[in-house]
């Protein structure tokens, strides 16, 4: 598995990362697919304190045991919830940052996180407050780097110059490529992209026909321009999952692509398309046929 720099950070993280949201709560499976994972060379793993409210951070402390050191974790913060109450709300308060980190260190059984991203934000939101938080956190040790999981140009725009991010997740894929805009931005702010969303819900892998079957559509692709979409990327190229991950990984600002597996199936599928994507090396097509779209809305 080969590995990319996260940023201008000392930090190398596989071109394949694991999705923690999308393991199994049982922790005997969930074991299972970090074990497949880690053997694989996987060093990164993505969660939040918001998966399954905390439970999803501390199972994987738990798998991850003494290979702590070796795995970089990354979590995320800013979506408050209150026990006993449904739902969620938006604080990225700098009290509420510091008390939901030690909150994540617990429940990880960990000293530091290794990324520490703030999942979401506003332009209204306090920035220079936010950003001091994530730097004195830095300064004490208790995180690495930090960075952000949020597509919106305007909060990209306000909060990667006036900090040292290393980070930016958000969804990308040849099915949605509203990112493309932003990326030689980001990566002069000496940060990295990591994606989600990169195989579209299935949708880009080589089950698509089974997949289709059971949406209407996607982003702003109706049923019918969605099948035809895919369908011609079948006729041009031989594997949907590889060629996936393929056009990611074709951007350099890109230093991981986060896949979920609820399965070592659905693990071992990945693993083998990442095994082809060196073989694909002309994306004319996929260009043709996709959207390349941009972000409208909070510009």
């Amino acid at each position: 598995m080969k590995k990319r720099q996260l940023g201008s950070s000392d930090l190398f993280i596989s071109e394949i990362s694991l999705g923690g949201m999308s393991l199994s709560t049982d922790k005997i499976k969930a074991s299972k697919i970090v074990d497949m994972a880690l053997d694989a060379g996987i060093n990164y793993i993505d969660t939040a304190d918001l998966y399954d409210f905390g439970a999803n951070e501390e199972m994987i402390g738990a798998i991850l045991g003494k290979r702590r050191q070796d795995v970089i974790v990354a979590s995320k913060v800013g979506n408050r919830w209150t026990e006993g109450v449904e739902g969620w709300h938006w604080d990225a308060s700098p009290s509420y940052i510091k008390e939901a980190l030690h909150a994540s260190l617990k429940r990880i059984g960990t000293d530091y996180i290794d990324v520490y991203q703030l999942h979401g934000g506003t332009i209204e939101d306090d920035w220079d407050g936010i950003i001091d938080t994530f730097e004195n956190l830095k300064k004490d040790g208790l995180i690495r780097e930090y960075g952000i999981s949020s597509i919106r140009p305007n909060v990209l725009k306000r909060f990667l110059p006036a900090s040292s991010a290393k980070s930016v997740m958000m969804q990308y894929s040849a099915l949605d490529r509203r990112p493309e805009e932003w990326l030689d931005f980001i990566a002069n702010e000496g940060a990295s992209v990591v994606t989600r969303g990169t195989v579209a819900k299935g949708l880009l892998t080589n089950s698509w026909k089974e997949r289709l079957q059971r949406v209407n559509g996607f982003n702003t692709y109706t049923a019918d321009e969605l099948t035809a979409t895919l369908t011609g990327l079948a006729s041009h190229y031989d594997d949907l999952h590889a060629l996936a991950i393929a056009f990611n990984l074709k951007e350099s600002t890109i230093a991981s692509t986060v896949i979920g597996a609820s399965s070592q199936e659905q693990l071992a599928q990945t693993l083998v398309a990442y095994e082809k994507i060196d073989s694909i090396i002309d994306f004319k097509a996929i260009k043709e046929l996709t959207k390349a779209e941009q972000y409208m809305d909070h510009r």
